[in-house]
């Protein structure tokens, strides 16, 4: 029997313009689950820095940041800000690897999972940006963890 390596937890990222939604995953890495909302600060390294701590409580090693391509694959302006601020992200975190993952559809299922709840409109949207962060990492890990 071979032994399977650790693998270090993640946190995933929903960058917004308004809030960013974070997840983190299992010491398994197996389930994904919201972990916080941030509040947009305006000031991008004051938000960074609190992510960093948000992944250092987590023990992540590895902090996967939605990427909002276009449906036909293609970076419109939210994908550049995206890879922008994730370039940036990756740049304050030392020791954290920051991969980008494709996150098509993931407001959209975390919409219609949290509405199934039976949550709408003002109790909707704190959590709405936690759910997305988490539908996005829980895809990242059925996937397999791609560097990409």
């Amino acid at each position: 029997m071979t032994e399977q390596p650790c693998l270090a937890p993640a946190v995933g990222v929903d960058l917004g313009t308004r809030r960013i939604g974070v997840a983190r995953c299992d010491s398994a890495g197996t389930l994904a689950f919201p972990q916080a909302v941030l509040e947009r600060s305006g000031d991008r390294a004051a938000d960074h820095r609190a992510l960093g701590r948000l992944a250092a409580e987590a023990g992540a090693r590895t902090v996967v940041v939605g990427l909002p391509v276009s449906l036909d694959g293609t970076d419109g302006p939210a994908a550049r800000r995206a890879r922008a601020e994730a370039d940036e992200l990756a740049r304050a975190l030392v020791g954290v690897e920051v991969v980008l993952f494709d996150e098509r559809l993931t407001t959209v299922s975390a919409r219609s999972a949290l509405a199934a709840t039976g949550r709408r409109g003002r109790t909707l949207r704190g959590g709405l940006d936690a759910a997305a962060a988490t539908v996005l990492l829980q895809a990242w890990l059925d996937a397999g963890r791609p560097r990409r």
